[in-house]
């Protein structure tokens, strides 16, 4: 993959801006504002970031604009998401953030479903249309504004959008501090072990505790294991009449125990 020629998607390599941290600090506050030329701006003086990632690819099969492209997308999610309050640069927090578009990219190309260079092309548009729609009318767009800024069906835009689109890894870093990376499944809750979860778990092993080894047997099989009557029956070497009966004073000590 060559990667020293200076022009790459139309862009001077060797003109791009380099912001300082203070130049850095004004234009996310102006952004965050709604500033489109602070975005502009911002951005340009990012895609050095976006160079530096790509150089990590040397062996990869793929056309260099393309790379570049997709890492583009990767920087601008990252001014999408990108958090002040998080005490990181914007540089640690962006560079996984373009890591991980390239690394899907690469990953489902590898797969051999290959998008023509026109959807892609026309996926990348309708991304930007989305993002200047954004910045202007402060909510997301609808399909149909986001075909009618581009001059295309709105069929097109969500073909092209669907054919560049890649299910999110829970390992996806989101930001890296001090060395360690913040992960998606790290800011995903987790229903299942709620407190109250565990409380109610403890609480119903305690009160299964209370019961008989027949009467325990029965639950585990009836209520953990799924069984019917009739299948417990056959495993306990007892009548269904029996195992319903027992159940039922199971549930009932339980319950009991419960509610006490």
């Amino acid at each position: 993959m060559a990667i020293g020629k200076v022009e790459i998607c139309g862009v001077n390599t060797a003109n791009l801006p380099l912001l300082t941290s203070a130049e850095k600090e004004e234009l996310f506050s102006r952004i965050q504002t709604g500033d489109v030329q602070a975005r502009k701006k911002f951005i340009e003086g990012n895609l050095r970031l976006v160079l530096s990632v790509i150089k990590r690819f040397p062996s990869a099969n793929e056309n260099v604009d393309d790379l570049f492209q997709i890492g583009c997308i990767g920087l601008i999610k990252a001014i999408d998401n990108f958090d002040v309050t998080l005490g990181v640069k914007f540089s640690t927090y962006a560079v996984p953030m373009i890591l991980g578009e390239i690394k899907r990219f690469l990953r489902d190309n590898a797969s051999g479903l290959r998008v023509s260079r026109s959807l892609k092309d026309t996926a990348y548009k309708a991304i930007q249309a989305r993002d200047a729609l954004i910045k202007r009318n402060q909510k997301d767009p609808t399909i149909e504004e986001i075909a009618s800024e581009i001059g295309i069906s709105k069929e097109d835009v969500v073909y092209a959008m669907d054919s560049i689109q890649s299910p999110m890894s829970l390992y996806e870093p989101v930001y890296t501090e001090g060395g360690d990376a913040l992960y998606v499944m790290d800011q995903i809750s987790d229903k299942k072990n709620k407190e109250d979860t565990w409380v109610e778990h403890l609480s119903l092993s305690d009160a299964i505790k209370k019961l008989n080894a027949r009467e325990r047997e029965i639950i585990r099989l009836r209520f953990f294991e799924g069984k019917t009557q009739m299948e417990v029956a056959e495993m306990v070497g007892i009548s269904q009449a029996q195992v319903s009966r027992l159940e039922k004073n199971a549930l009932r000590v339980m319950r009991g125990y419960l509610t006490a």
